[in-house]
């Protein structure tokens, strides 16, 4: 029984930390690749490298001060603030899968970023605005990667698992990024986002209960209910919706 529960939790993990992770790193991808094809790869990927150094210093940072806070309150702070964002992901995918809602398109995300570059005017030499994009994109998705992997890693005491999980879906994206060599539209963005709201507020109903002092049946196992039951709420509300707005869906994506 305690196999299975550890097991069941660690599976949870490696998905919620997966997904959420591959979703930021494609949108972070796409900014480099665009500005990259149209103001040169030198300035692009400096800036790249200088935003993964200051990811890496602000993990150094706020790791070791999240594993001395208690871990009851740690989940029970971790686990609100996931429920909020949880909330927000499963909201925006199923507006979208509703159809009542455009579509994140990563083809519009590059189209607009090459448009914005070269209306600046293409620079000789080092390329500040080059750098600045693509440290801007690396860094704010890269920040949600790192909270994410923090959080989620230090409230379950499997850091090392979701760290590794994030470096996998990081070789991932990046090979895909390489294979597509302009964009990441044919990633199915929404269904991922859908699949990481739904982790991510079963973790969050999970953690906010064991911070209660909660005894959940099963331990982490019981983190499967919370997956399967807010599955089955999402496909119903999914329908819900586009029984109640027939007339209202969108066709164009944005």
């Amino acid at each position: 029984m305690l196999a299975t529960s550890v097991s069941s939790g660690s599976l949870v993990l490696v998905s919620a930390v997966f997904f959420a992770c591959a979703v930021e790193m494609v949108e972070a991808l796409t900014i480099v690749f665009a500005v990259g094809h149209t103001r040169g790869w030198r300035s692009a990927l400096e800036g790249v490298a200088v935003a993964l150094v200051a990811l890496g210093a602000l993990v150094a940072t706020l790791g070791p001060a999240l594993v001395q806070i208690p871990l009851s309150t740690l989940r029970l702070v971790v686990g609100g603030v996931l429920l909020i964002f949880g909330m927000q992901w499963l909201r925006k995918a199923i507006l979208r899968s509703a159809g009542l809602k455009a579509k994140h398109d990563e083809d519009a995300i590059y189209e607009e970023t090459v448009a914005e570059l070269k209306a600046t005017g293409q620079a000789i030499g080092r390329d500040r605005l080059a750098f600045v994009m693509a440290f801007k994109g690396v860094f704010l998705e890269g920040l949600e990667v790192v909270i994410t992997v923090l959080t989620l890693g230090s409230s379950a005491h499997q850091l090392g698992l979701a760290v590794v999980t994030a470096c996998v879906a990081f070789a991932l994206v990046v090979v895909m990024g390489v294979i597509v060599a302009k964009q990441l539209s044919s990633v199915p963005e929404n269904a991922m986002k859908m699949s990481v709201g739904i982790l991510t507020v079963s973790y969050g109903t999970f953690w906010v209960g064991e911070g209660l002092k909660v005894s959940w049946p099963g331990d982490n196992g019981f983190l499967a209910f919370f997956v399967v039951m807010y599955t089955l709420m999402t496909w119903g509300l999914v329908v819900l919706t586009k029984s109640a707005n027939p007339s209202e869906k969108l066709g164009a994506h944005a």
